[in-house]
């Protein structure tokens, strides 16, 4: 073999080398970079859920519409769940009212610990269907706080809320008839601890 073929090939192949080490560490850029997106992505993703109504998921408001009720109705059902290792029991009031758009109104969910012992939830929620979160206007209601609940107790929560008037301006839910509000409630195994009063903070300075 000729002197100036071995040059070509050892020049050819430090190419090959330096060509895959660019390649390698963009590929390692890459990951990183979508490791890190995917983590900023999920507080992302609750934000422009919460504002935009995507994936059903409900409006909070805080006061109620300005303008008086359309004479417009539409039936709100409502649905009650519990996750698994969370023994409570837990349903609507009513599974179904009828409420003028824009109306406010309040219902109540009923939540008895079925267990022994104290157990906590905490509650998620969406509406169906999903185009509709953005309406969907609530001024209180229980969910994403962590509920305690004593060995058999029975307790009523409270949902207020509306139908946001601007859906009656949306030709795409001329036909709807119908929204579902749902709500899931799933176990906490390690509740917040809450602070104590002061009064019990000094009986326990005092028993020291």
């Amino acid at each position: 073999m000729r002197e100036g073929e071995t040059g070509g090939g050892k020049t050819a192949s430090r190419r090959t080398l330096t060509r895959d080490a660019v390649v390698a560490s963009i590929c390692g850029f890459v990951v990183v970079f979508m490791v890190g997106a995917s983590y900023a992505a999920v507080p992302f993703y609750n934000w422009f859920c919460r504002a935009t109504g995507f994936n059903g998921t409900t409006q909070v408001a805080t006061s109620a519409p300005s303008d008086a009720p359309l004479a417009r109705k539409i039936a709100v059902r409502f649905d009650a769940n519990v996750g698994p290792g969370l023994p409570w029991k837990f349903e609507p009031e009513q599974n179904e009212i009828e409420v003028r758009i824009g109306e406010v109104v309040t219902v109540f969910y009923t939540v008895i610990n079925q267990a022994a012992r104290a157990t906590t939830g905490v509650a998620a929620y969406n509406v169906a269907p999903l185009t509709v979160g953005a309406y969907f206007q609530k001024i209180n209601c229980f969910c994403f706080t962590e509920q305690t609940m004593g060995p058999g107790e029975k307790r009523e929560m409270p949902v207020v809320f509306y139908v946001d008037p601007q859906l009656a301006k949306d030709s795409e839910n001329d036909a709807l008839k119908a929204i579902t509000l749902s709500y899931t409630f799933y176990p906490v195994r390690d509740p917040a601890p809450k602070p104590l009063a002061a009064g019990e903070g000094d009986k326990r300075k005092g028993n020291l």
